[in-house]
């Protein structure tokens, strides 16, 4: 392989993070940006190739074009969120991501500013620390009977891909799209098929190279207790209420 593909294909690197130069440059510990590099003016530091492996899992043969294989372990993907804010103490904050944000969500994934620019809060809580979370209002009708549209559901960020459980709800976070679905992985564990609970959706394969975050549906606010409660089925009734078992289930064994 040319040298310049050595370049090329740090790039694709950083294209597929959808990060700027100077937001992949902090992550790699670099001083300024990641132009030099891309422009093949300066060859890539053995540091930046340790940090492209511990944090990306790049196979650092495929990136000087000796192998084929892009991940050095196949079973993880790297899907933690690029942008963390946190408030004046230091600690996490729960960014809140509306139905109108969420359609330039993607294309911001990791401009710190942007993040900024959105409501925050916390809440004072043990289920909701030590970890990333953050809040995504739902839009459509695609979980009913779980997840009603206008509702706000708060995530946990997942580390890689090797971590999906496929009986949790996810809100699946792609190159052009925000999606709260459940995530059944493919045997091969190459792909996945985000699956609606309303039966009226078909699933939808997505490669897990197309995923750039991952957040697993830990808890939900709801603001309408009366006006649809004449269409709550005995269905939706259950679903509710297993998965309420769950979240007590999982609170109990983290305390």
């Amino acid at each position: 392989m040319a040298v310049d593909q050595e370049f090329k294909r740090f790039k694709q690197i950083r294209e597929e993070l959808n990060l700027t130069q100077a937001a992949f440059a902090e992550e790699l510990g670099i001083s300024t940006t990641t132009a030099d590099i891309e422009r093949g003016k300066t060859r890539i530091p053995g540091q930046v190739v340790k940090e492209l492996l511990r944090r990306y899992y790049i196979n650092p043969l495929w990136l000087y074009g000796d192998s084929s294989q892009k991940y050095l372990n196949m079973d993880k993907v790297p899907v933690q969120p690029r942008v963390v804010t946190v408030d004046q103490l230091g600690k996490d904050n729960i960014v809140l991501v509306n139905a109108k944000a969420a359609a330039g969500y993607p294309h911001n994934i990791g401009d710190a500013q942007w993040f900024e620019k959105l409501p925050a809060f916390s809440i004072p809580l043990p289920e909701y620390r030590n970890a990333s979370f953050r809040g995504f209002q739902v839009d459509g009708d695609s979980m009913l009977p779980v997840l009603q549209s206008g509702e706000w559901i708060v995530g946990k960020a997942v580390e890689d891909w090797s971590d999906i459980n496929n009986k949790q709800i996810y809100v699946v976070v792609t190159a052009d799209s925000i999606l709260v679905k459940k995530v059944n992985k493919t045997e091969d564990g190459l792909s996945a098929d985000l699956i609606s609970l309303n039966f009226g959706y078909d699933p939808i394969r997505v490669s897990r190279d197309d995923v750039q975050e991952l957040w697993a549906v830990s808890s939900k606010f709801t603001f309408d207790l009366t006006d649809n409660a004449q269409n709550v089925s005995l269905q939706g009734i259950y679903q509710e209420m297993k998965v309420l078992r769950q979240e007590v289930k999982r609170a109990m064994e983290r305390n």
